[in-house]
């Protein structure tokens, strides 16, 4: 039976397994045509992660088959690309509100093991971490690489996030999608 949790630190090793098996830098060219997650995680960016209660699992027994990072603009500012994006929250509107790092974070990266992609895996980890950061922030903020169109229908079809802008960073296109905290998944 798969439970949903906030990780612990001994969730850590199982994580970081489940991550370096879809990083775009060491996924198969087989697997990479249906997602990939592209920020480096380590020992010591979960352990900070999970000191702000910021990574949600789905787990069976001790192997973690799904994960979701949710973190504040703080946190994330170490990596280059959220940097950009930090930069262009004041031009984006969602919701009747002008994006800041105070009333939004960061949703993802997301991985979910291919044994359960297609299944209800995807939108209960998501919900379950909606729940929790709808305590802290009202705006969920996320991009998808546009050479991702699953993780791009994923998100949109499935999970109904909005598309609010494109941006390029390293001479990649991304689209930035942006989600209510406060509304459950229908």
């Amino acid at each position: 039976m798969i439970q949903l949790q906030i990780a612990t630190l001994e969730d850590s090793e199982a994580v970081l397994r489940l991550h370096a098996k879809y990083h775009i830098d060491t996924i198969s060219q087989v697997d990479k045509k249906d997602g990939f997650v592209t920020t480096p995680f380590d020992e010591a960016i979960l352990t900070e992660l999970i000191a702000q209660n910021g990574l949600f699992i789905a787990k069976e027994g001790e192997v973690v088959l799904a994960y979701v990072m949710a973190a504040s603009w703080q946190f994330c500012s170490r990596w280059p690309i959220f940097k950009k994006m930090i930069e262009g929250l004041p031009g984006l509107q969602y919701a009747n509100q002008t994006l800041s790092v105070d009333n939004s974070y960061q949703y993802g990266p997301i991985c979910v093991d291919k044994s359960l992609r297609g299944t209800a895996v995807l939108k209960d980890i998501f919900e379950f971490a909606r729940v929790e950061m709808a305590k802290r922030y009202p705006i969920l903020v996320t991009f998808v690489n546009q050479i991702n169109p699953r993780s791009y229908a994923a998100h949109t079809r499935k999970l109904g996030l909005d598309v609010i802008g494109e941006f390029e960073f390293n001479g990649n296109q991304y689209w930035e999608l942006a989600y209510e905290t406060s509304k459950p998944l229908a």
